[in-house]
């Protein structure tokens, strides 16, 4: 069918002038001697209509087609149907026109609010008045059938079949006025029963007049079904009642004219008093309004509800808003406008429309029109393709995160969760973050608040590799901020995001930065403080319930925990200390004589004999454990009544009850020793540092021959005048009791003088020995010439007479 009427236009195209419009489907109308069709222009593809008559079949009706063809050529007025092109043969006449619509549509479909009605009522009205005052003519078949809506939705006036001019005595509608398909209807009661000649004995307008009255019952109610129903009020506003009667009127020299109509409705709080019918007035001079008219008249459009014709926001206010807003002054109130007006497009036409205008109007440097843009972007976003945010809006859209106002910088912050999803990767981790980062330093606080709490809503955004670094960096650096809301919104940001941590991040980097705010000035952010930590808290719980007991292995998680002193260990336990205490017990079976006491690092006797003679000493088995040292210290007999000197007082402090010391502090002291080898005598790690703490100064295992007090006494004057040593070497570090005890162990060999250790020796001793107690004292050998380093054995020695193991154990 499609093909057939295809051909059949072309072929009729062919016989007669060139017709440069396609056919396109048929529109159904009413009864009416046109067949209207949709059609294209072949030139450009813009759409149109084509009203086509058939002369073979509606010949007696010719005279109506050329008259409606020569007045719509000759009719110029904006309510009038466009005439676009027209061809006229002796088989056909072609009338091309915009793209039309039938009223008949609506209508009877009722998809019109009667403000739109009012609107388009209007519009007819002024259309009829231009013809019969300026024109001096007569429409003569006024009615539903007669008015189409044009892509703008605007009401638009035809069936020109008879319209005629009062002036001409041969008028068409004089003879042919009754030709028009479905006339009677709607025919004045005087025409009705005189005929149409009966139009010269009435004013001329009284035709249009009734005509009116019906179109508007026709409008409000859907249908005319009889003459009858003239002058009935169903539907129709209260408001118009009484001028619709009037145009009604069975005596047409009673009868209002449009004008009249007209002008009582455009009266204050008339019916046509709306917003609706003001912007119709107004759009078109927009740009040459002054800033008040303008801002009145923005506001009349702005009150606008939903219910008005879309597409005449679409095809006429739009444009004339976006013209006002890119070049005339409109600002931003007529943008707020556009984009009411831009909810009811479709995308395409969103695309073709408002698309190109928004990113032209990002790169102005206008502040209220930034702002505005800002404002409505949630409005816009979801129909915005991601490559023209991202890179097209975008760019202009970070000028504000520097710009000196800061409603702007902190609109275009909060505008970053609305882009967010439009935006690439590459723009978020590396332009985004960096003017972000600004952000946060910003000079008023409640842009530092929003920075973060931005931050927090777009984590799940951020690359994986840098997110923990610019959160934990970010959300600290909030903490310490000194406005009360920032603190408060940085632990909430913490708390939001804690899925983004590890469990690491969370125990060492996360929850000491926290801990502070428990105690902060201000009660709000003690409360969040508590909600944070607690969140961070049972993750790590929960993430420390399914960790293993340890880390090691089996075999070493076995032998993990460390010996005890008091407990006799097995001989291939390992750990920390075992070196050091094996070699110390065996330093301990060769050592004679009385342990000294250190007061605040300085070498004090612990006990002075009252007799110069030594007694006779003990000698403790080489291979004795430190276990049987211990029992035997504390089973040997009490030694003679000590004596104390005054320069000895301050031990008292330290042991005032001088029961033997039990195994927990022994055992706490030789933790803290360094290792001694008996056969060498220098500390185990090296060159000893003046830091050096002896632990032989804390415990007192075997009691040797006591020290006479001149002794002590010659020993602190050497500390208070030290005097220049001929030794090779001296660190001025603490006694070297490994050493003495050394020195001790071969001391009944007369052939070899061995001097005491250091801060033992006799008063007017040599000259190493009034050197200052904290110095290292070398043995006698090291006193002749320069010591030579020895490797240091660090391994425990093994005894074979060891009873309890206790050695070995360490």
């Amino acid at each position: 069918m499609e093909f057939l009427k295809s051909a059949v236009a072309s072929a009729m195209a062919a016989q007669g002038p060139p017709f440069p419009y396609s056919f396109g489907d048929k529109v159904d109308i009413d009864a009416s001697i046109w067949t209207l069709y949709n059609g294209t222009r072949r030139a450009d593809g813009s759409d149109c209509s084509i009203f086509s008559f058939d002369v073979a079949a509606n010949r007696s009706r010719l005279p109506l087609a050329k008259n409606a063809l020569k007045k719509l050529r000759t009719m110029r007025h904006p309510g009038v149907v466009k005439v676009l092109d027209a061809v006229e043969t002796d088989s056909y006449i072609y009338i091309a026109t915009e793209r039309l619509v039938p009223l008949r549509w609506h209508v009877k479909r009722k998809s019109l609010s009667p403000e739109t009605i009012k609107w388009g009522l209007y519009s007819i009205a002024r259309t009829v008045k231009f013809i019969n005052d300026e024109g001096s003519s007569i429409h003569g078949s006024l009615r539903v059938a007669s008015i189409y809506t044009s892509e703008s939705g605007e009401w638009k006036l035809g069936g020109f079949e008879v319209l005629s001019n009062v002036k001409d005595d041969d008028a068409i509608i004089y003879a042919y006025g009754s030709l028009v398909p479905d006339s009677s209807r709607f025919t004045p009661p005087e025409l009705a029963q005189a005929g149409w000649d009966a139009i010269k004995k009435s004013p001329h307008s009284a035709v249009d007049s009734y005509n009116f009255g019906t179109t508007i019952y026709e409008a409000f109610n859907g249908d005319f079904p009889v003459a009858s129903q003239a002058g009935q009020t169903k539907g129709i506003p209260p408001a118009m009642h009484a001028g619709y009667k009037r145009l009604v009127n069975p005596n047409p020299k009673a009868r209002i004219t449009v004008k009249t109509f007209l002008e009582q409705g455009r009266r204050s709080g008339g019916f046509f008093d709306s917003p609706l019918i003001k912007l119709t007035e107004g759009i078109d001079n927009l740009d040459v309004k002054s800033e008040e008219e303008r801002a009145e008249f923005l506001d009349d459009l702005d009150q606008l509800t939903d219910d008005f014709p879309e597409d005449f926001f679409k095809m006429k206010v739009l444009p004339e808003l976006l013209k006002s807003v890119e070049f005339g002054g409109g600002g931003p109130k007529a943008f707020g406008v556009v984009i009411k007006i831009a909810t009811k497009l479709t995308n395409e036409d969103f695309e073709a429309r408002v698309q190109p205008v928004v990113v032209r109007l990002f790169g102005n440097p206008d502040r209220a029109i930034r702002v505005c843009l800002l404002d409505n972007l949630p409005s816009m976003i979801d129909r915005l393709p991601q490559k023209v945010v991202n890179d097209k809006i975008f760019p202009h859209m970070v000028s504000g995160f520097t710009d000196l106002a800061p409603v702007v910088r902190e609109q275009t912050l909060k505008s970053v969760l609305v882009v967010i999803n439009k935006l690439s990767d590459r723009v978020i981790n590396g332009e985004l973050l960096k003017y972000l980062a600004k952000m946060a330093n910003d000079e008023q606080p409640g842009i530092r608040t929003n920075t973060t709490i931005c931050l927090g809503k777009i984590a799940k955004n951020l690359g994986t590799s840098n997110r923990t670094k610019v959160l934990i960096a970010a959300f600290t650096r909030s903490l310490r901020d000194p406005f009360v809301h920032a603190r408060n919104a940085a632990l909430m940001a913490l708390a939001a995001t804690s899925e983004h941590f590890t469990e690491e991040d969370c125990a060492t980097r996360i929850l000491p930065v926290i801990s502070p705010s428990l105690v902060d000035k201000e009660k709000l952010v003690r409360d969040q403080a508590n909600k944070t930590i607690d969140i961070y808290l049972q993750r790590i719980r929960k993430a420390a319930a399914n960790m293993p007991d340890s880390a090691l292995p089996p075999s070493q998680a076995a032998d993990s925990a460390g010996p005890r002193m008091s407990t006799p260990q097995s001989s291939d336990v390992s750990s920390w200390a075992g070196w050091a205490i094996s070699s110390f017990t065996n330093k301990l079976s060769a050592a004679s004589g009385e342990m000294q006491t250190s007061s605040n690092g300085a070498p004090t006797p612990r006990a002075a004999s009252p007799s110069t003679a030594p007694e006779p000493k003990r000698v403790v088995s080489s291979t004795s454990s430190a276990s049987a040292l211990h029992r035997q210290a504390l089973k040997s007999p009490s030694p003679d009544p000590l004596s104390r000197s005054s320069t000895i007082a301050a031990p008292d402090t330290y042991f005032k009850d001088p029961s033997p010391i039990e195994d927990d502090d022994a055992g706490d002291a030789w933790g803290d020793m360094g290792d001694m080898n008996d056969e060498d005598t220098g500390d185990a790690w090296g060159e000893p540092t003046d830091n050096t703490t002896d632990a032989w100064s804390t415990t007192t295992t075997t009691r040797t021959p006591a020290v006479p007090a001149t002794t002590v006494t010659a020993a602190k004057k050497a500390k208070k005048t030290p005097v220049v040593s001929s030794k090779p070497f001296d660190d001025d570090s603490e006694p070297d009791f490994a050493g003495w005890l050394a020195a001790q162990a071969h001391k009944k060999n007369p052939g070899i003088a061995k001097p005491l250790p250091k801060g033992l020796a006799k008063n007017g001793g040599s000259a190493a020995a009034a050197k200052k107690p904290l110095a290292t004292s070398r043995s006698v050998s090291a006193a002749a010439k320069p010591a030579a380093s020895k490797k240091i054995d660090l391994k425990p020695k093994s005894s074979a007479g060891d009873d309890d193991g206790w050695g070995d154990g360490w």
